[in-house]
């Protein structure tokens, strides 16, 4: 039975083999599978837990790339569409440590995963689901947000929202907020940065963004603040959870171990500041390895952390 689906962005990623070192003077790549869904998806598999992926990718060798990819890792790629006119995106990126990681999309004006239609995959089995995974990417595009919402809507269990703001797939930010809080009376755990709960509440100071966000529906909603820790925000507790400490190679792809964690952690019925002590271990993990999805952790380590433990 799948335990988990999970909906949006997928690219080959096109990672640089030298650190510190600008596009324009990189000779050398490594591809990998990435974007929320990829990465997500691969983190989920390798927690052991059940996950299937909805999203698009094109009829290209980057295409079978992530589906053989996503396949080997244990992920049910049956909802993994092709589509026969766009490629699948590619993504590169610079590795700046500790702080610095510009990227370079090749996805607009649309491409595979914006294109996703509800007749695409079975409505009826993710709206069955125990967990629903959907980012705000996916509702940049038309195809994919109705898509998203039709998911939402029927969705009989636990909905997860990651903010995941991208500016540049974006007209305006008004178009985002305005997306965002849609969506936000169909999801019950809300997770996102500073920059992103700004972002889809026009509200400067954060932990009044989270109010705002939280009067629109989600009873939790879960503030990653990097280097800081995080901060859970659950009915009328608000706990502080501290960060783990590693040397950051890459910060992209953190926060998707985050996500992979911390929705085993809600998916097991593990209490939720135990769950998110987790998350900021995975993310620590991914952040301190060059790649996002082959850096994700199994279970195993996650289980063998000392900073996991309560």
């Amino acid at each position: 039975m799948t335990e988990v689906v999970v909906m949006g962005r997928l690219s080959a990623d096109i990672y640089p083999t030298q650190l510190r070192t600008a596009l324009r003077d990189q000779r050398s790549f490594t591809r990998y599978v990435g974007g929320f869904a990829g990465n997500v998806c691969t983190g989920l598999a390798r927690l052991q837990v059940s996950t299937a992926i909805v999203s698009k990718v094109g009829d290209d060798g980057h295409g079978e790339f992530i589906r053989d990819f996503l396949s080997a890792e244990g992920v049910d790629v049956d909802w993994l569409g092709v589509d026969h006119t766009l490629n699948t995106p590619v993504v590169f990126c610079e590795i700046w440590p500790p702080d610095r990681f510009p990227l370079l999309f090749y996805r607009t004006p649309t491409c595979p995963d914006w294109e996703l239609k509800t007749g695409d995959f079975d409505l009826e089995a993710v709206a069955n689901a125990p967990i629903l995974l959907v980012s705000g990417t996916g509702l940049a595009r038309e195809n994919s947000r109705v898509a998203h919402t039709a998911a939402l809507e029927q969705h009989r269990h636990t909905a997860i929202l990651d903010l995941d703001y991208r500016p540049p797939f974006w007209a305006t930010a008004n178009a985002y907020r305005e997306a965002i809080q849609a969506v936000l009376p169909r999801t019950d755990i809300v997770v996102g940065n500073e920059d992103e709960v700004r972002a889809a509440t026009g509200v400067d100071d954060p932990r009044k963004g989270i109010n705002r966000l939280r009067s629109l529906g989600p009873g939790v909603l879960i503030l990653k603040r990097g280097g800081e820790g995080a901060i859970l925000f659950d009915s009328d507790r608000v706990l502080e959870v501290p960060p783990v400490r590693m040397e950051v190679v890459n910060g992209l792809g953190a926060g998707d171990a985050f996500l992979a964690a911390l929705t085993r952690g809600v998916l097991r019925r593990i209490d939720l500041p135990t769950a998110v002590r987790q998350a900021n271990w995975a993310g620590a993990h991914v952040a301190s390895q060059i790649p996002c999805s082959e850096a994700m952790p199994f279970l195993k380590d996650l289980e063998a952390a000392s900073a996991v433990r309560p």
